[in-house]
């Protein structure tokens, strides 16, 4: 970001937190209604973390992402990234912020990829608006395309490869400005199994590689097996978290991978917000037999219980 814009770095965010999340709410209306689509979210987010949000469709996790990518502001509350107050960006700051701290991965190759342009075309486009020789936006995007396995597909159009393949194209075009942070959203969500493991590994790689922070917006529920952290958004709050604690080590780079991947490495949180409520899921509730909305709250030697009225 650039030091001499009026924004102020807030001092009470740990400096290690990249992205910062405070009471969150964002309101939309539609068809004159006022819909909520955050609702007093909470969430911090680490520099160099590789993590995925999940949830069902609706819960607020896209909405979450655009305003992380500055597409979105909050209706109330503080988003903080990289310890700037975003609502204190000028018009001026927030086009900056978006050139230079972010990067986007879409789910539709549209919205990645302008089919007019060549493989290597694409990836050079982000960077005609920074100053440079042509002979350094070529170099660096091949670089870039070397990088992501689609050097030797430099000179094809879009619609000359597989989907699979635009994807890793369009990760290398979001990595053109050197963001600090990679933002996915349903990455792999039009793609076979096999390529959407491929796409993933890819973007370990980046993330030990080069430190960068990752987040990946999805609904594949089983998407918490291939990142260190996977938070579910559940109507417009974060209910639990399930963090790998064992696989990945903190490394120079990043995050490396030290286990197998069929180890058993999951520790899964439930979340209190702030005024110290707990979301329960539906599935627990189930199995402990809960269909009130009244239950029994006790402390027995030192745990907290909640279980159904009798």
């Amino acid at each position: 970001m650039k030091k001499d814009t009026a924004y102020i770095v807030q001092d009470d965010i740990p400096e290690n937190v990249i992205i910062y999340c405070d009471s969150l709410v964002k309101i939309f209306m539609s068809e004159g209604l006022k819909v909520m689509a955050l609702q007093g979210l909470d969430l911090e987010i680490k520099r160099g973390e590789m993590m995925a949000i999940i949830g069902k469709s609706g819960s607020g996790k896209s909405t979450l992402l655009n305003m992380i990518g500055g597409l979105e502001t909050p209706s109330a509350g503080r988003l903080c990234i990289e310890g700037r107050e975003m609502s204190q960006l000028s018009e001026k700051d927030m086009v900056f912020y978006r050139k230079k701290t972010v990067g986007f991965v879409w789910q539709k190759s549209s919205r990645n990829l302008f089919p007019y342009l060549s493989v290597r075309e694409n990836v050079e486009a982000p960077m005609y608006f920074e100053k440079g020789k042509e002979k350094e936006r070529k170099k660096r995007a091949m670089e870039l395309l070397a990088e992501v396995g689609m050097a030797e597909h430099a000179d094809k159009f879009p619609s000359q490869i597989s989907g699979g393949e635009q994807q890793r194209v369009a990760i290398a075009v979001a990595l053109a400005n050197n963001p600090s942070i990679l933002l996915a959203d349903e990455p792999t969500g039009a793609v076979d199994s096999k390529t959407a493991d491929m796409i993933f590994d890819l973007f370990r790689r980046l993330n030990e590689k080069h430190g960068l922070t990752i987040l990946i917006v999805t609904h594949d529920m089983s998407l918490a097996d291939k990142v260190q952290r996977t938070v579910m958004i559940a109507d417009g709050k974060i209910s639990t978290e399930k963090v790998r604690r064992e696989l990945y080590e903190k490394s120079e780079g990043g995050f490396a991978s030290v286990g197998g991947e069929d180890e058993e490495t999951h520790e899964e949180f439930s979340v209190l917000d702030k005024a110290h409520r707990l979301q329960l899921r539906d599935d627990v509730l189930a199995q402990a037999g809960i269909t009130s909305n009244r239950v029994k709250v006790e402390v027995i030697d030192g745990k907290v219980v909640i279980s159904k009225e009798n």
